[in-house]
C-alpha cells in the first residue's frame, strides 16, 4: 500500500518538475544561483564543477582551484546531454535536499561510532529485550531493579560481571540505550524530510526509490542489530567461553550500516555535484586513470573493514599484542587448526587478525601505490589533493590499528581506529565520485587543455 502510494506520488512529482521545467525554464533555469557557476569565461564555454557540498567537505577554500570547481545545475534539460539530475527542481532544492542527505550520512556515521563504543565499553548485552519502537528507560529504583535482575540471568553477567553494582549496570545500561534510540531518532529525522520533499515535488522517481532502499535498509538494521546481540544472550558451547555476539551477526550488522553511508554519501555528491570537476579533456583523461586504480582499492578498503568487523567479533585485538610479529613468531602455528578449513577465516582468533594485518598492509601499499602511479598525470587540483588525503588518512589508520593493538584495545584508540576506517572509505568513495565520467554535453564544451589566467 504504501509502496504504491510512494510511486504514484514520485511519477506525479516527476510530471510537475517536467511541466516546471517547461512553462519556467526561465524563472528556474536560466538565472545565475547563488551556490552555483555557470560559466567559463572565454568563447569555449566549458563549465565549471563540483557544487557547494564538495566545496564543504575542504576547508580550504580560499584557494582558487577550489573557488572554481562549481558545475552549473541551472542549465534546461535538453542542453544536459547524457546527464540526469537527481533534483531537477532547482538550485535552492538542491540545496535542501543535500543538506538533508549529507546530515543523515553525518548521523549514520555517528552511528557507527557510538556502536563501537557500546561494543567496547560491553554494554551491547545489558538490555535483553527489545521492541521495534522502543520503550522508556527505567525510571524509578524499582524498575532498575528489574531491569539488572534480567541482565544477572545473562551468561554475561554470570561468567564476566558477577557481582556488578547497580551503579555499574546502569552506565552500561545507558550506552546501549543510547545506541538504540540515536538509531530510530535517524529513522525518524529521515522519514519527515524525505515526506515533506516528495510533497514539494523536489525528489525525481529514480531518487525516491534508490532513497526507499536506503530507508528500507535503515529499517532492517534494528533488527539485525536485535539478532546480533540476541546471539550474546545464549549460553556458550564451552564452559570456559566468554559469552559475545556471533561475530557473523556482528559483520553483518556492521557491513549494512557501511554499505547504508556509502549510499548516502554517494546519493548526497551526485545531488550537490551532478558533474565531476573538469575544465579540459585533458584532465577527464586523467580522472580516467585514476578511477581504474581507485575503483579496486575502494574494494579493498571494504574487504579490510569487513575482515575488522570480524576481529572485533573474535575479540581478536586481544591476543597477539605484538607487532610486526605476532607473539614470538611471524606465523601462528594454530592458524590453520579449525575444521572445516574455512572456519579459520571467520572464527580462529590467530587467522582473523592475520588477514587483518595483510589486508591493512595491502591497503596502505596499494593507495601508496595510487600516489606514485599518479604523481605525473595531469589531474585536477581536487583529485590530486583527494589522493593526498587518502595516502595520509591510510597511514594514520594503519598507525591507529597498530597503536590500539600493543596498549591492549582501549577504548578511546579502538573507537578512533573503528571512525578512521570509515573516514577512509568516505575518502575512497569520494574520489571515485569525482572521478566519474561527465555527461556529454560537457565533455563537448571542454577544450583540450586547461588554459592558464
Amino acid at each position: 500500500m504504501f509502496g504504491r502510494q510512494l510511486v504514484s506520488i514520485l511519477r506525479r512529482s516527476k510530471l510537475q518538475n517536467c511541466l516546471s521545467n517547461g512553462s519556467s525554464s526561465s524563472r528556474v533555469f536560466n538565472q545565475r544561483p547563488r551556490f552555483f557557476s555557470s560559466e567559463l569565461g572565454g568563447s569555449s564555454g566549458a563549465q565549471r564543477s563540483a557544487l557547494y557540498g564538495f566545496r564543504s567537505l575542504i576547508k580550504d577554500f580560499h584557494k582558487p582551484w577550489l573557488r572554481n570547481m562549481s558545475t552549473s545545475a541551472s542549465v534546461t534539460m535538453k542542453n544536459k546531454e547524457g546527464l540526469k539530475l537527481l533534483v531537477t527542481a532547482g538550485p535552492h532544492a538542491q540545496k535542501m535536499v543535500g543538506i538533508w542527505l549529507f546530515g543523515s550520512a553525518a548521523w549514520v556515521f555517528s552511528m557507527v561510532v557510538l556502536g563501537g563504543l557500546t561494543r567496547l565499553t560491553r554494554s551491547g548485552l545489558s538490555m535483553t529485550d527489545w521492541k521495534f519502537t522502543g520503550t522508556l528507560p527505567p525510571l524509578s529504583d524499582e524498575e532498575w531493579l528489574a531491569e539488572f535482575e534480567k541482565y544477572k540471568q545473562s551468561p554475561e553477567y554470570k561468567r564476566i560481571n558477577k557481582g556488578m553494582s547497580i551503579e555499574d549496570f546502569k552506565f552500561i545500561y545507558w550506552m546501549e540505550y543510547a545506541h538504540r534510540m540515536w538509531g530510530r531518532a535517524l529513522g525518524i529525522m529521515f522519514a519527515l524530510p524525505f515526506s515533506y520533499f516528495l510533497r514539494k515535488g523536489y525528489i525525481t522517481l529514480r531518487l525516491g526509490l534508490r532513497l526507499s532502499a536506503l530507508f528500507s535498509l535503515g529499517a532492517g538494521q534494528g533488527l539485525i542489530g536485535w539478532w546480533m546481540v540476541k546471539s550474546g544472550l545464549e549460553e556458550p558451547k564451552s564452559e570456559y567461553a566468554q559469552p559475545r555476539v556471533s561475530p557473523y551477526r556482528l559483520t553483518a550488522h556492521l557491513t549494512s550500516a557501511f554499505v547504508i553511508y556509502c549510499g548516502l554519501l554517494w546519493t548526497a555528491l551526485s545531488v550537490v555535484m551532478p558533474e565531476p570537476p573538469a575544465e579540459s579533456l585533458a584532465w577527464v583523461h586523467g580522472a580516467v586513470k585514476v578511477k581504474r586504480l581507485a575503483l579496486p582499492i575502494s574494494i579493498l578498503v571494504g574487504i579490510t573493514a569487513v575482515s575488522g568487523a570480524f576481529v572485533a567479533g573474535n575479540d581478536a585485538g586481544h591476543a597477539y599484542n605484538t607487532f610486526p610479529m605476532m607473539g614470538d613468531n611471524w606465523i601462528p602455528d594454530d592458524v590453520f587448526s579449525m575444521e572445516p578449513f574455512i572456519r579459520n577465516f571467520f572464527e580462529n582468533t590467530s587467522t582473523v587478525q592475520l588477514d587483518h594485518r595483510i589486508l591493512a598492509i595491502a591497503t596502505l601499499t596499494s593507495i601508496g601505490g595510487l600516489w606514485w602511479s599518479t604523481r605525473k598525470l595531469d589531474l585536477h587540483p581536487a583529485v590530486r589533493f583527494l589522493i593526498g588525503n587518502t595516502i595520509g588518512m591510510a597511514a594514520l589508520q594503519v598507525t591507529l590499528g597498530i597503536s590500539t593493538l600493543i596498549s591492549y584495545v582501549p577504548v578511546s584508540l579502538g573507537t578512533a581506529h573503528q571512525a578512521g576506517a570509515l573516514t577512509l572509505l568516505s575518502l575512497m568513495v569520494l574520489l571515485n565520485h569525482t572521478t566519474r565520467r561527465p555527461s556529454m554535453s560537457l565533455l563537448k564544451s571542454l577544450p583540450p587543455v586547461t588554459r592558464t589566467l
